[in-house]
């Protein structure tokens, strides 16, 4: 009986023991999203690795296309302030492609100067203003031989017509709205005379007499954002300058209220001519 006992006590002191100890070596179960795994796990993700654990090869970086170069110009022909036979046939080319406005004069001024730079930009030509062999090449290529008509187009002469008396005496930019004349007139003689386009009705160019109290020379206008080259103010913000839309579209258009002129060296000379106080007359004849 004894012998019985002594056996059912030491089973059930080796089975104590078996649990305790299986107790200590277990490892406790992965958190979820932890890094944490099983020993059968590792060695399962080690035997067989996920496909998606392979590397993707990052694409190959494109070189970056060298910059073009920029246009180079030749030596220089002709340009701004240069006048004669070449620059007259040069104008004559340009207005048959439609780059140039004016009248053809033979005299290479800001005008000419502007047409050549857009003609060269629109093209992939150094941008200069001035004519070298590329440039020179390029125009003959798209045009034809100038007329003799087209080479002579000058802008037609300006008519006379009765002076205001108050334009006949002192320093006056007399400006007649029946023929579309101004006359600049110093003590009672016409010294020189431009065609002029005015305002429209709703926005008439003011008629009476007037003194210049401002000018500027390359005007922006701030209400309309428009170049008003050679600007000579005289009353509010109605002023006598170039305009580039009365050269290219004439009559066709109107003013905002100032006094337009479209011959470009008329105007500069007159602005040079023209002192702060001298006097300016609108008028019907």
């Amino acid at each position: 009986m004894k012998m019985v006992i002594r056996g059912l006590v030491a089973g059930a002191l080796a089975a104590l023991l078996a649990t305790t100890f299986a107790a200590c070596t277990e490892e406790p179960a992965a958190a979820p999203g932890s890094e944490a795994t099983t020993s059968s796990a590792a060695a399962s993700s080690s035997a067989s690795p996920s496909p998606s654990a392979t590397p993707t090869p990052s694409p190959s970086a494109k070189p970056k296309p060298e910059p073009k170069p920029s246009p180079t110009s030749g030596p220089r022909l002709f340009g701004k302030g240069d006048s004669g036979d070449d620059v007259r046939d040069l104008q004559a080319r340009l207005k048959q492609i439609g780059w140039f406005n004016a009248g053809v004069t033979g005299y290479y001024g800001n005008v000419t100067t502007e047409a050549v730079s857009g003609f060269q930009g629109k093209r992939g030509i150094a941008v200069t203003g001035f004519v070298d062999q590329t440039t020179l090449d390029r125009l003959h290529a798209m045009t034809r031989e100038p007329t003799e008509a087209e080479l002579t187009d000058a802008p037609p002469p300006v008519p006379s017509g009765k002076l205001d008396p108050r334009c006949l005496t002192g320093r006056v930019m007399c400006i007649d709205k029946s023929t579309s004349v101004l006359r600049w007139v110093v003590g009672g003689t016409v010294q020189l005379s431009v065609e002029v386009r005015f305002g429209s009705q709703e926005l008439p160019t003011r008629e009476g007499q007037f003194s210049v109290f401002a000018k500027s020379r390359d005007h922006v206008s701030s209400i309309y954002k428009t170049p008003m080259p050679f600007a000579m103010f005289f009353s509010g913000g109605q002023a006598v300058h170039y305009s580039p839309d009365f050269a290219a579209n004439g009559y066709n258009g109107a003013s905002h209220g100032c006094v337009n002129v479209r011959d470009y060296g008329a105007i500069t000379s007159l602005y040079d001519q023209v002192n702060i106080g001298d006097g300016v007359v609108i008028y019907w004849s």
